[in-house]
């Protein structure tokens, strides 16, 4: 079991969390299709992956922005039970813990975002999210960006 854990950015509290008991790959980035979709700027579509290998967890940088152990950038490492990666010099946290037991309120897969959303002339979105308020903003190739406002 393998479970990740967004930091707030400055409390470096738990806001949100995720376990994949069973999981061989994880996928973390800004496109719908990972596992763990993290809207920030500095977050790529497909920023990075965890392996699960016979002698462990590795996890493997694909972020244009790269992703950060202990302030040093990495291209591929070990996972080591509680540390911390960055992605982006200064993007989001999360914390990994390996083999490590649900806390109470752990979220145990993905959850989907609740929308409350408008759409102006500008094309803009006003959305409110599980982890605070924000703006999604579509670029030219169809990503989407979320630009936290708290």
């Amino acid at each position: 079991m393998i479970t990740l854990t967004l930091l707030h950015p400055i409390q470096s509290v738990p806001v949100q969390r995720w376990c994949f008991e069973s999981a061989s790959v994880v996928r973390i980035g800004r496109s719908n299709d990972n596992d763990v979709i993290i809207y920030s700027a500095v977050v790529s579509r497909h920023h990075v992956e965890l392996w699960n290998h016979a002698n462990g967890w590795e996890i493997i940088n694909f972020g244009a922005n790269g992703t950060y152990v202990d302030d040093k950038p990495i291209a591929q490492v070990s996972v080591a039970d509680g540390m911390t990666i960055r992605l982006g010099n200064s993007g989001p946290k999360i914390r990994i813990s390996v083999g490590a037991t649900l806390e109470p309120n752990a979220i145990t897969s993905q959850p989907q975002p609740q929308f409350i959303a408008r759409e102006d002339e500008s094309k803009e979105k006003s959305t409110a999210w599980p982890l605070g308020v924000g703006i999604i903003e579509d670029d030219e190739e169809g990503a989407q960006t979320h630009i936290d406002l708290d």
